[in-house]
């Protein structure tokens, strides 16, 4: 099938890191940021027409947009965390209020848009937003593939149940950042 109509969804890493469990949370986003970058940089080089889609929190802010939350986190005391994988000018940027990247965004709308079946889950939490967003692209008859070392967790022995769950329940294609069949 090829890469044709994939997407890469990077999930809330344009972060501060200012909130419960950041502590946690961080080690594991500095173990997997080289291949959340791998994987962003693969879908850039990669001359099919791969998506890269931010779908991110939005704190809280509800008249934020793109650059209200990237220019904080790029400031912020983890800007090293953000820097290296920001959006570029091609990527597509949506956000979220909630867990899943799916509840009540536009997120579907513009998958169906651009002819997108299968996405590329990368980012955090592997156990929150990832595990539940995971869920929604399966109910949604869309493909998943989620690279393990390119999703962070706050409980380790929690990511692992995730990525198994996703694995056996939803169909979802766990794989790594290196894998040759990545993006289809």
């Amino acid at each position: 099938m090829g890469a044709a109509g994939t997407a890469v969804v990077v999930i809330d890493m344009i972060n501060t890191y200012e909130h419960e469990d950041a502590d946690q949370l961080l080690p594991s986003v500095r173990a997997s940021l080289p291949g959340i970058l791998r994987v962003i940089e693969r879908a850039r080089a990669d001359d099919s027409g791969i998506e890269v889609i931010y779908v991110n929190d939005n704190f809280g802010r509800w008249r934020s947009h793109h650059d209200e939350i990237l220019s904080p986190a790029l400031r912020g005391p983890h800007a090293d965390l953000v820097e290296p994988i920001r959006p570029d000018d091609a990527s597509l940027f949506v956000v979220k209020a909630r867990h899943s990247i799916f509840y009540e965004t536009p997120l579907e709308y513009l998958l169906g848009q651009h002819g997108i079946h299968r996405i590329v889950l990368c980012g955090q939490v592997t156990e929150q937003c990832v595990l539940y967003s995971a869920l929604d692209a399966h109910i949604r008859h869309l493909d998943v593939t989620v690279p393990r070392d390119a999703v962070a967790h706050i409980h380790a022995d929690l990511a692992d149940a995730a990525l198994r769950m996703m694995e056996r329940n939803m169909g979802a294609d766990v794989t790594d950042s290196r894998a040759e069949g990545l993006f289809g």
